[in-house]
Protein backbone atom coordinates (compact mmCIF):
# COMPACT_ATOMS: atom_id res chain seq x y z
CA UNK A 1 0.00 0.00 0.00
CA UNK A 2 1.60 3.51 -0.78
CA UNK A 3 2.27 5.45 1.86
CA UNK A 4 0.19 9.02 2.28
CA UNK A 5 2.65 11.62 2.47
CA UNK A 6 0.17 14.64 2.65
CA UNK A 7 -3.80 15.04 3.81
CA UNK A 8 -5.02 17.66 2.07
CA UNK A 9 -8.80 19.25 2.49
CA UNK A 10 -10.31 19.47 -0.90
CA UNK A 11 -12.62 21.95 -1.36
CA UNK A 12 -14.93 21.29 -5.36
CA UNK A 13 -16.73 24.90 -4.97
CA UNK A 14 -19.49 26.20 -6.94
CA UNK A 15 -20.26 26.70 -10.57
CA UNK A 16 -17.01 25.65 -12.61
CA UNK A 17 -15.03 24.89 -9.38
CA UNK A 18 -15.80 21.25 -9.45
CA UNK A 19 -14.21 21.16 -13.10
CA UNK A 20 -11.32 23.35 -12.52
CA UNK A 21 -10.84 21.53 -8.99
CA UNK A 22 -11.21 17.94 -10.34
CA UNK A 23 -8.41 18.92 -13.25
CA UNK A 24 -5.83 20.28 -10.66
CA UNK A 25 -6.39 16.95 -8.25
CA UNK A 26 -5.60 14.80 -11.45
CA UNK A 27 -2.40 16.73 -12.58
CA UNK A 28 -1.12 17.13 -8.68
CA UNK A 29 -1.83 13.28 -8.61
CA UNK A 30 0.12 12.77 -12.06
CA UNK A 31 3.08 14.45 -10.19
CA UNK A 32 3.76 11.50 -8.17
CA UNK A 33 3.07 13.29 -4.94
CA UNK A 34 0.84 11.22 -2.28
CA UNK A 35 -2.19 13.00 -1.40
CA UNK A 36 -5.15 11.89 0.69
CA UNK A 37 -7.97 14.24 -0.33
CA UNK A 38 -10.89 14.94 2.81
CA UNK A 39 -13.31 16.40 0.55
CA UNK A 40 -15.34 18.87 2.16
CA UNK A 41 -18.39 21.28 0.72
CA UNK A 42 -18.74 25.50 1.44
CA UNK A 43 -20.69 27.96 -0.25
CA UNK A 44 -24.35 26.99 -2.52
CA UNK A 45 -23.77 23.30 -2.08
CA UNK A 46 -23.23 23.45 1.51
CA UNK A 47 -26.31 26.08 2.29
CA UNK A 48 -28.58 23.62 0.10
CA UNK A 49 -27.14 20.40 2.23
CA UNK A 50 -26.69 22.10 5.52
CA UNK A 51 -28.60 25.28 5.80
CA UNK A 52 -25.42 27.39 5.93
CA UNK A 53 -22.78 28.15 3.01
CA UNK A 54 -20.06 27.78 5.74
CA UNK A 55 -20.16 24.57 7.76
CA UNK A 56 -18.37 23.34 10.73
CA UNK A 57 -17.19 20.08 9.55
CA UNK A 58 -15.70 22.36 6.53
CA UNK A 59 -13.78 24.09 8.61
CA UNK A 60 -12.79 21.58 11.32
CA UNK A 61 -11.04 19.55 8.14
CA UNK A 62 -9.19 22.22 7.12
CA UNK A 63 -7.78 23.06 11.11
CA UNK A 64 -6.96 19.08 10.94
CA UNK A 65 -5.53 19.23 7.79
CA UNK A 66 -3.89 22.61 8.08
CA UNK A 67 -3.70 22.70 4.37
CA UNK A 68 -6.58 22.91 1.78
CA UNK A 69 -7.38 22.97 -1.75
CA UNK A 70 -10.16 24.72 -2.87
CA UNK A 71 -12.71 25.67 -5.86
CA UNK A 72 -14.20 28.83 -6.21
CA UNK A 73 -17.37 29.51 -4.36
CA UNK A 74 -21.08 31.72 -4.58
CA UNK A 75 -22.03 33.46 -1.74
CA UNK A 76 -25.59 32.86 -1.20
CA UNK A 77 -28.29 35.23 -1.66
CA UNK A 78 -29.79 36.09 1.74
CA UNK A 79 -27.59 33.87 4.13
CA UNK A 80 -26.43 36.94 6.08
CA UNK A 81 -22.92 35.99 4.71
CA UNK A 82 -21.59 39.07 2.52
CA UNK A 83 -18.73 36.23 1.10
CA UNK A 84 -18.43 33.34 2.21
CA UNK A 85 -14.45 33.71 0.98
CA UNK A 86 -13.82 36.63 3.05
CA UNK A 87 -15.52 34.67 6.42
CA UNK A 88 -13.02 32.09 5.99
CA UNK A 89 -10.30 33.92 5.79
CA UNK A 90 -11.43 35.89 8.87
CA UNK A 91 -12.97 32.89 10.37
CA UNK A 92 -9.30 30.70 10.30
CA UNK A 93 -7.47 34.00 10.48
CA UNK A 94 -5.77 33.56 6.79
CA UNK A 95 -4.35 36.73 7.24
CA UNK A 96 -2.13 37.12 4.20
CA UNK A 97 -3.31 36.66 0.81
CA UNK A 98 -0.64 35.42 -1.44
CA UNK A 99 -0.76 36.29 -5.57
CA UNK A 100 1.91 35.86 -7.83
CA UNK A 101 1.56 37.10 -11.22
CA UNK A 102 3.85 36.06 -13.94
CA UNK A 103 3.35 36.98 -17.66
CA UNK A 104 4.51 33.18 -19.19
CA UNK A 105 5.68 32.51 -23.27
CA UNK A 106 2.45 32.43 -25.27
CA UNK A 107 0.11 34.42 -23.59
CA UNK A 108 -1.59 37.31 -25.42
CA UNK A 109 -0.66 40.27 -23.77
CA UNK A 110 1.57 43.36 -24.74
CA UNK A 111 3.69 43.15 -21.18
CA UNK A 112 6.60 41.14 -20.87
CA UNK A 113 8.97 40.02 -18.26
CA UNK A 114 6.17 40.06 -15.89
CA UNK A 115 6.45 38.53 -12.03
CA UNK A 116 4.70 40.43 -9.40
CA UNK A 117 3.74 39.14 -6.27
CA UNK A 118 0.48 40.94 -4.55
CA UNK A 119 0.92 40.33 -0.63
CA UNK A 120 -2.81 41.57 0.49
CA UNK A 121 -3.87 42.20 4.04
CA UNK A 122 -6.89 40.00 4.58
CA UNK A 123 -8.46 40.27 8.05
CA UNK A 124 -9.41 44.10 8.25
CA UNK A 125 -9.54 47.47 6.30
CA UNK A 126 -12.34 48.08 4.41
CA UNK A 127 -13.42 44.28 4.72
CA UNK A 128 -13.70 44.50 8.41
CA UNK A 129 -17.60 44.88 7.44
CA UNK A 130 -17.95 47.22 10.12
CA UNK A 131 -20.90 49.24 8.26
CA UNK A 132 -23.59 51.87 9.57
CA UNK A 133 -27.36 51.66 6.95
CA UNK A 134 -28.47 55.02 6.30
CA UNK A 135 -31.31 56.44 8.62
CA UNK A 136 -29.82 53.59 11.40
CA UNK A 137 -30.56 54.66 15.51
CA UNK A 138 -26.55 53.50 15.24
CA UNK A 139 -25.62 55.69 12.50
CA UNK A 140 -27.15 58.84 14.37
CA UNK A 141 -25.26 58.17 17.12
CA UNK A 142 -21.99 57.82 14.83
CA UNK A 143 -22.88 61.11 13.47
CA UNK A 144 -23.26 62.83 16.76
CA UNK A 145 -19.80 61.80 17.96
CA UNK A 146 -17.92 62.68 14.49
CA UNK A 147 -19.64 65.75 14.61
CA UNK A 148 -19.14 66.29 18.71
CA UNK A 149 -15.21 64.58 18.45
CA UNK A 150 -14.12 66.47 15.20
CA UNK A 151 -16.21 69.80 14.02
CA UNK A 152 -17.50 67.83 11.11
CA UNK A 153 -20.84 67.23 9.87
CA UNK A 154 -21.79 63.79 7.72
CA UNK A 155 -24.92 64.21 5.72
CA UNK A 156 -27.44 63.16 8.00
CA UNK A 157 -28.22 60.62 4.97
CA UNK A 158 -25.24 58.80 5.17
CA UNK A 159 -24.02 55.04 4.97
CA UNK A 160 -20.90 54.45 6.74
CA UNK A 161 -18.07 51.86 6.42
CA UNK A 162 -15.55 52.24 9.05
CA UNK A 163 -11.78 51.57 7.61
CA UNK A 164 -9.69 50.00 10.24
CA UNK A 165 -6.09 49.51 9.84
CA UNK A 166 -4.21 48.17 13.29
CA UNK A 167 -0.46 48.09 13.99
CA UNK A 168 -0.75 44.20 14.59
CA UNK A 169 -2.46 43.18 11.51
CA UNK A 170 -0.04 45.73 9.42
CA UNK A 171 3.23 44.30 11.00
CA UNK A 172 2.10 40.78 10.53
CA UNK A 173 1.32 41.65 6.88
CA UNK A 174 4.22 43.63 6.46
CA UNK A 175 6.52 40.72 8.01
CA UNK A 176 5.21 38.01 5.89
CA UNK A 177 6.15 39.83 2.47
CA UNK A 178 10.14 40.66 3.49
CA UNK A 179 9.70 36.90 4.97
CA UNK A 180 8.61 36.05 1.44
CA UNK A 181 10.81 37.79 -0.25
CA UNK A 182 13.47 36.43 1.40
CA UNK A 183 13.51 33.16 1.01
CA UNK A 184 11.85 33.15 -2.20
CA UNK A 185 15.02 35.62 -3.80
CA UNK A 186 13.56 38.08 -3.95
CA UNK A 187 14.88 41.95 -3.93
CA UNK A 188 12.66 44.23 -2.94
CA UNK A 189 9.19 44.87 -1.16
CA UNK A 190 7.26 47.97 -1.93
CA UNK A 191 4.01 49.10 0.86
CA UNK A 192 1.63 50.68 -1.15
CA UNK A 193 -0.75 53.47 0.61
CA UNK A 194 -2.79 56.65 0.54
CA UNK A 195 -1.19 57.93 3.60
CA UNK A 196 -0.92 61.59 2.14
CA UNK A 197 -5.02 61.56 2.34
CA UNK A 198 -5.32 58.99 5.14
CA UNK A 199 -2.79 60.43 7.78
CA UNK A 200 -4.10 58.20 10.67
CA UNK A 201 -5.19 54.87 9.16
CA UNK A 202 -3.03 54.27 5.76
CA UNK A 203 -0.49 56.12 8.09
CA UNK A 204 -0.37 53.82 11.00
CA UNK A 205 0.02 51.10 7.51
CA UNK A 206 2.90 53.16 6.55
CA UNK A 207 4.80 53.73 9.44
CA UNK A 208 4.64 50.33 10.45
CA UNK A 209 6.26 49.15 7.41
CA UNK A 210 9.32 51.20 7.79
CA UNK A 211 10.41 50.19 11.18
CA UNK A 212 9.81 46.24 9.76
CA UNK A 213 11.83 47.18 7.06
CA UNK A 214 14.51 48.17 9.12
CA UNK A 215 14.56 44.34 10.37
CA UNK A 216 15.31 43.00 6.44
CA UNK A 217 18.74 44.89 5.52
CA UNK A 218 19.08 42.29 2.68
CA UNK A 219 15.64 43.26 1.04
CA UNK A 220 15.27 47.07 -0.50
CA UNK A 221 12.37 48.60 1.09
CA UNK A 222 10.30 51.29 -1.26
CA UNK A 223 6.69 52.59 -0.51
CA UNK A 224 4.06 54.36 -3.06
CA UNK A 225 0.92 56.25 -3.10
CA UNK A 226 -1.58 53.15 -4.70
CA UNK A 227 -3.05 55.54 -7.65
CA UNK A 228 1.00 56.09 -8.34
CA UNK A 229 1.38 51.98 -8.34
CA UNK A 230 -1.61 52.01 -10.80
CA UNK A 231 0.05 53.90 -13.34
CA UNK A 232 3.37 52.79 -13.05
CA UNK A 233 2.11 49.08 -12.94
CA UNK A 234 0.54 49.82 -17.07
CA UNK A 235 3.49 51.41 -17.79
CA UNK A 236 6.72 50.01 -16.54
CA UNK A 237 5.85 46.33 -14.68
CA UNK A 238 8.76 45.18 -14.63
CA UNK A 239 9.92 47.56 -12.23
CA UNK A 240 7.45 46.06 -9.32
CA UNK A 241 8.63 42.68 -7.29
CA UNK A 242 6.69 42.30 -3.96
CA UNK A 243 3.74 44.84 -3.44
CA UNK A 244 2.23 44.61 0.28
CA UNK A 245 -1.17 46.47 0.35
CA UNK A 246 -3.54 46.63 2.74
CA UNK A 247 -6.91 44.55 2.12
CA UNK A 248 -9.26 47.01 0.13
CA UNK A 249 -5.71 48.21 -2.36
CA UNK A 250 -4.94 44.74 -2.75
CA UNK A 251 -8.41 43.65 -4.17
CA UNK A 252 -8.24 45.67 -6.83
CA UNK A 253 -4.42 45.77 -7.57
CA UNK A 254 -4.43 42.26 -7.87
CA UNK A 255 -7.08 41.83 -10.61
CA UNK A 256 -5.13 44.91 -12.56
CA UNK A 257 -2.01 42.19 -12.18
CA UNK A 258 -4.28 39.80 -13.69
CA UNK A 259 -4.68 41.78 -16.51
CA UNK A 260 -0.93 42.86 -17.29
CA UNK A 261 -0.27 38.71 -17.37
CA UNK A 262 -3.09 38.20 -19.61
CA UNK A 263 -6.11 36.13 -17.94
CA UNK A 264 -8.06 35.55 -14.83
CA UNK A 265 -7.12 32.09 -16.05
CA UNK A 266 -3.72 31.82 -15.15
CA UNK A 267 -3.90 33.72 -11.72
CA UNK A 268 -3.14 32.13 -8.24
CA UNK A 269 -3.87 32.23 -5.45
CA UNK A 270 -3.45 31.32 -1.50
CA UNK A 271 -4.83 32.90 1.79
CA UNK A 272 -2.12 31.51 4.46
CA UNK A 273 -2.30 31.90 8.40
CA UNK A 274 0.33 31.07 11.43
CA UNK A 275 -0.45 27.35 10.98
CA UNK A 276 -3.19 27.13 7.82
CA UNK A 277 -3.42 27.70 4.22
CA UNK A 278 -6.08 27.88 1.88
CA UNK A 279 -4.92 27.52 -2.11
CA UNK A 280 -7.68 29.03 -4.68
CA UNK A 281 -7.78 30.29 -7.90
CA UNK A 282 -8.51 34.23 -7.81
CA UNK A 283 -11.45 34.19 -10.23
CA UNK A 284 -14.81 33.70 -9.61
CA UNK A 285 -17.27 30.23 -9.89
CA UNK A 286 -18.66 31.92 -13.35
CA UNK A 287 -22.25 29.57 -12.66
CA UNK A 288 -23.26 30.20 -16.18
CA UNK A 289 -20.43 28.20 -17.65
CA UNK A 290 -20.64 25.25 -15.05
CA UNK A 291 -20.85 21.56 -16.47
CA UNK A 292 -19.60 22.98 -19.91
CA UNK A 293 -16.05 21.58 -19.50
CA UNK A 294 -15.48 25.05 -21.14
CA UNK A 295 -13.62 26.85 -18.12
CA UNK A 296 -9.62 27.44 -17.53
CA UNK A 297 -8.60 25.34 -14.68
CA UNK A 298 -4.89 26.95 -14.84
CA UNK A 299 -5.36 29.21 -12.10
CA UNK A 300 -6.30 26.11 -10.09
CA UNK A 301 -3.43 24.24 -11.04
CA UNK A 302 -0.66 26.97 -10.41
CA UNK A 303 -2.46 27.28 -6.99
CA UNK A 304 -1.77 23.38 -6.47
CA UNK A 305 1.93 24.39 -7.75
CA UNK A 306 1.86 26.93 -5.16
CA UNK A 307 0.56 24.36 -2.67
CA UNK A 308 3.67 21.92 -3.33
CA UNK A 309 6.15 24.42 -2.41
CA UNK A 310 4.36 24.77 0.41
CA UNK A 311 4.28 21.80 1.76
CA UNK A 312 8.09 21.34 0.96
CA UNK A 313 7.68 19.20 -2.65
CA UNK A 314 9.52 21.98 -4.65
CA UNK A 315 11.03 19.77 -7.69
CA UNK A 316 7.40 18.48 -7.68
CA UNK A 317 5.89 21.91 -7.96
CA UNK A 318 8.75 22.85 -10.52
CA UNK A 319 7.82 20.50 -13.15
CA UNK A 320 4.19 20.74 -12.55
CA UNK A 321 4.69 24.94 -13.49
CA UNK A 322 6.86 23.67 -16.37
CA UNK A 323 4.47 21.68 -17.81
CA UNK A 324 1.67 24.00 -17.50
CA UNK A 325 4.54 26.76 -19.06
CA UNK A 326 5.04 24.29 -21.87
CA UNK A 327 0.80 24.06 -23.37
CA UNK A 328 0.40 27.48 -22.72
CA UNK A 329 3.15 28.28 -24.55
CA UNK A 330 2.18 25.63 -27.57
CA UNK A 331 -0.85 27.47 -27.41
CA UNK A 332 -2.53 24.13 -28.83
CA UNK A 333 -4.52 22.19 -25.76
CA UNK A 334 -5.71 25.69 -23.65
CA UNK A 335 -9.34 27.24 -23.32
CA UNK A 336 -10.88 29.84 -25.05
CA UNK A 337 -9.66 32.51 -22.78
CA UNK A 338 -6.62 31.53 -24.13
CA UNK A 339 -6.78 31.40 -27.79
CA UNK A 340 -7.53 34.26 -30.60
CA UNK A 341 -9.55 31.67 -32.07
CA UNK A 342 -12.14 30.10 -29.87
CA UNK A 343 -13.22 27.56 -31.96
CA UNK A 344 -9.36 26.12 -31.66
CA UNK A 345 -10.33 26.01 -27.85
CA UNK A 346 -10.47 22.68 -25.88
CA UNK A 347 -12.28 22.07 -22.77
CA UNK A 348 -10.93 21.72 -18.61
CA UNK A 349 -9.95 18.14 -18.73
CA UNK A 350 -8.44 18.07 -21.94
CA UNK A 351 -6.12 21.36 -20.63
CA UNK A 352 -5.46 18.36 -17.71
CA UNK A 353 -4.77 15.55 -20.47
CA UNK A 354 -2.38 17.76 -22.04
CA UNK A 355 -0.71 19.10 -18.81
CA UNK A 356 -0.69 15.25 -17.42
CA UNK A 357 1.36 14.30 -20.71
CA UNK A 358 4.15 17.31 -20.24
CA UNK A 359 4.62 15.38 -16.41
CA UNK A 360 4.86 11.82 -18.02
CA UNK A 361 8.11 12.93 -20.26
Amino acid sequence: MAIVKHRVTFIPGDGIGPEVAEATRRVLEATGVKFQWDTVIIGSQAQDKFGTPLPDQALQSIRKNKVALKGPVTTPIGTGFRSVNVALRQTLDLYACLRPYKVYPGMNTPFQDVDIVVVRENTEDLYAGIEFARDDSGTRQLLDFVLDTTGKKIRKDSAVSLKVISQTASRRIVKFAFEYARQNGRKKVTAVHKANILKFSDGLFLDTAREVAKEYNDIEFGDMLVDTTCMELVRKPQLFDVLVLPNFYGDFISELCAGLVGSMGIAPGANIGDEIAVFEPTHGSAPKYAGQNKANPMATMLSGVMMLRYLGEKDSADRLESAIAEVIAEGKDVTYDLKLDPATAVGTSQVADAVIEKLKR
